[in-house]
């Protein structure tokens, strides 16, 4: 055993291989210790071998699958290595031994998806802890837990589907089951990864899946009759199907009073459409359409814009870049000193621009409300697809004004309508509850 695994792995230094003689009988075995738990070796294995040894109770702790299963094949002994699995033969069997370290052992606090109220924990990068996350949350006998191994997949990423039998669609699950096993070979680091490699068109202008790093939403959307992915190695869990208001929607929204909760949700979509359009309405008014505001705030515009030297379109577009590369160095500089950069240089930059007669202070106060109504977006992911859909906005506005401003949110929103998540209506105001029960239940609808 001990030559084939050498072969099968190279011989790799960090590759312990042994074979081990207590007086009695021999027995070969071999494991990585960066991947093990060498407390379960030595109390598992060791011990029983060497110290306290009995034939008849050591062959039926090997065959009473107590973290020992049968590893019969030897083209699958690297692969039962490399997870983290103890590889030992006795007496011409072969077995593995389960002695996977954790280095993980309780769960993260939330860092991307803040909430005032109700949990604070968030996913790990053991998949073994997720799952018993959500079974605390979740804990129904309902709950489905299948497990799909991506052997051909450069890290053999253990991957894992859970759903609500009684609640979920076959016919999504099913989608959701065919794409996974569509899913190319890949070395898989991340959840990002798996949503891209799943969504088959590529140029979808947005998200088809919720990416989210707390239990209590993965419960709430299991309730709902979602389906969850869970990739081994990462701190973020796939949701779907998904509408788009699943996007706009905090944790918050669930514990908060009704009318503060709709409070919030309509703040959400207000800044959304200012962050989507108000560059691009800018444009329109200040170039084509004046006429819109009253004679004073139209003077008063103009007359901000009297020194600047370029058309309203170079302005917006010399600004926008500034609070992109502000936002981008605020993520990509240490966490230190990120935000404190961001802000310094945004105050420096704006105040120097308009003093320079670079950019009017009418345009300063659009690019701070525009930059401030993207961060109330909850969702990371879906924040990023509007900030790029403002510039088609203003490309358009350039050419045609408020009118290509409006014709083109139209267009936007008969798009939004035309998309489906994994089957379902991506622009749903709700789903019909009695039509998902009656396709979980064709016998039923049938009968009816």
């Amino acid at each position: 055993m001990l030559k084939e695994v050498r072969d099968q792995l190279g011989n790799p230094d960090d590759l312990i291989t042994e074979t081990m003689d207590n007086g009695y009988t021999k027995m070969e075995f071999c494991f990585f210790p960066g991947m093990c738990d060498i407390n379960q070796v030595k109390d598992g294995i060791l011990v029983p071998f060497s110290y306290r040894f009995d034939p008849d109770e050591f062959r039926r702790m090997l065959h009473a699958d107590l973290g020992f299963i049968r590893a019969d094949k030897p083209e699958e002994w690297s692969g039962l290595l490399l997870k983290g699995f103890v590889l030992l033969q006795y007496e011409g069997e072969t077995f593995a031994f389960g002695a996977i370290r954790k280095m993980q052992t309780k769960p993260d606090p939330t860092q991307v998806e803040a909430s005032l109220q109700g949990p604070q924990s968030a996913y790990t990068e053991d998949l073994d802890l997720n799952l018993n996350l959500i079974r605390t949350l979740y804990n129904s006998k309902s709950l489905g837990v299948e497990w799909h191994e991506k052997n051909d997949i450069a890290s053999q990423s253990r991957i894992m589907l859970l759903y609500d039998r009684d609640k979920v669609d076959p016919t999504t699950l099913k989608e959701v089951r065919s794409r996974l096993d569509e899913v190319d070979k890949n070395l898989i680091l991340a959840a990002g990864q798996l949503v891209k490699l799943m969504s088959h068109k590529r140029h979808r202008m947005f998200p088809v899946i919720l990416v989210t790093e707390r239990p209590d939403r993965t419960a709430m959307h299991l309730n709902k009759g979602k389906i969850v992915i869970m990739l081994d190695g990462s701190r973020f869990v796939l949701l779907m199907p998904v509408r788009f208001f699943d996007f706009l929607s905090a944790m918050d929204d669930y514990y908060e009073p009704f009318w503060m909760s709709r409070f919030l949700i309509v703040l959400r979509y207000i800044a959304m459409l200012l962050t989507l359009t108000l560059p691009a309405l800018y444009i329109s008014v200040v170039s084509y359409n004046p006429e819109v505001f009253r004679v004073q705030l139209a003077f008063t515009i103009d007359g901000s814009r009297a020194a600047v030297p370029y058309p309203s379109f170079i302005e917006v577009l010399i600004m926008l870049f500034m609070i992109e590369a502000l936002i981008e160095a605020s993520i990509r500089l240490p966490r230190f000193v990120g935000s404190t950069a961001a802000t310094v240089g945004g105050l420096i930059l704006g105040q120097a621009a308009q003093q320079a007669a670079l950019v009017s202070s009418i345009m300063i106060i659009v690019t701070s409300v525009v930059a401030i109504s993207n961060f109330v977006i909850p969702n990371s992911t879906f924040s990023y697809f509007i900030r790029v859909l403002k510039y088609l906005f203003v490309a358009v506005s350039i050419f045609s004004g408020l009118i290509g401003v409006v014709v083109t949110l139209f267009m936007l929103i008969v798009y939004l309508c035309n998309m489906r998540s994994f089957g379902e209506p991506y622009f749903a105001l709700f789903i019909n509850e009695k039509k998902k029960k009656n396709k979980r239940n064709p016998a039923h609808q049938k009968a009816g």
